[in-house]
């Protein structure tokens, strides 16, 4: 551990890196991102279901608008899953009338949980104080997080969808859509709007979404690199999902497993992301000894009970795993 404990000494971003994952590991970030995995599947396609068939009544009169919605959602996760996901839209907009109550409380109750886990995920490893709460309140302030959420996503894609309408409809009156370096200009263009917008939605679930509310400030950096490394994880995504779909197993059960994947490496990098940004303020330390003992103790963030309160929720997040 020698010359670990020199290169962390010499390179303060390496000690902060291991810092993080000790913080991830330590407050059950596994744990959790098996559990948002586990809801995030069981409850995207009644949310989209319920919420397509919402924007098809709003949007009626808009059919080139909730195009460009339908088609912002789809290509934001990788390869093959986009299309599914089209397809799970499609027939939402399809049948928006036979979407009735039974649907909603379903959409509603699967999104909850996820949501409810997410939080406490959250929670955790930003080192906060947890602890029971009262259950009505809970599930209140949950269904509020889901819908603001909601509401931001579909700002994002929005957003992103239009910045790239727009951009393709410049390039087309001024005679420039099939010229090379337009069309480069125009996907880096793209690629800088869909950070940005991304960074927007990251800055607001690691500040807003914990059960108690983080400075904006302290969270700007790790928004940034969420949203950086999202988009390579749909690079990725996408070359994985291609690989597996070759396989006569993948063509099967593909979009499945893709969805699995791709739910679970998000939801590590997130939680990851949120111990870094939570041990950034004890990363410029040279002292490395310091620095590991900061590792080991609760950071000043951090209340004493932040562990045992860290443990509480995890298995509040495995019980309710285990009764849905």
């Amino acid at each position: 551990m020698g010359k670990l404990d020199d290169y962390r000494r010499k390179w303060s971003w390496l000690d902060h890196l291991i810092r993080a994952g000790d913080a991830f590991s330590e407050r059950y970030g596994n744990q959790f991102a098996a559990a948002i995995t586990y809801f995030s599947v069981l409850s995207l396609f009644p949310l989209l279901m319920i919420a397509f068939a919402v924007a098809g009544f709003v949007l009626q009169a808009q059919p080139e608008l909730l195009t460009e919605l339908k088609n912002g959602i789809s290509e934001a996760v990788p390869g093959s899953l986009g299309t599914t996901i089209n397809d799970v839209v499609t027939t939402a907009l399809q049948s928006k009338s036979t979407v009735g109550v039974i649907g909603l409380l379903a959409a509603l109750y699967s999104g909850i949980g996820w949501m409810s886990n997410l939080r406490d995920a959250l929670t955790a490893q930003w080192g906060q104080k947890g602890g029971q709460q009262p259950l009505i309140p809970t599930l209140f302030k949950d269904l509020v997080a889901l819908l603001s959420l909601g509401v931001a996503l579909v700002v994002s894609f929005g957003l992103t969808a239009a910045g790239t309408g727009l951009a393709n409809l410049l390039l087309e009156l001024v005679g420039l859509r099939e010229v090379g370096w337009a069309r480069f200009l125009l996907f880096v263009a793209t690629l800088a709007l869909s950070i940005i917008a991304n960074w927007l939605v990251f800055l607001w679930v690691l500040t807003r979404l914990p059960r108690e509310k983080v400075d904006v400030r302290s969270a700007v950096k790790g928004a940034l690199a969420a949203a950086i490394g999202f988009e390579i994880l749909k690079q990725v995504g996408a070359i994985y999902l291609t690989t597996v779909t070759n396989s006569p197993t993948g063509a099967l059960f593909g979009p499945v497993i893709g969805l699995l994947v791709f739910a679970n490496l998000v939801a590590r990098f997130l939680l990851f992301i949120t111990a870094w940004t939570a041990t950034a303020k004890v990363s410029d330390r040279p002292d490395t000894a310091r620095s590991t003992q900061s590792a080991q103790d609760p950071s000043p963030q951090e209340s004493p009970q932040a562990r045992p309160d860290a443990s509480t929720a995890a298995e509040s997040a495995r019980s309710g795993t285990r009764g849905s």
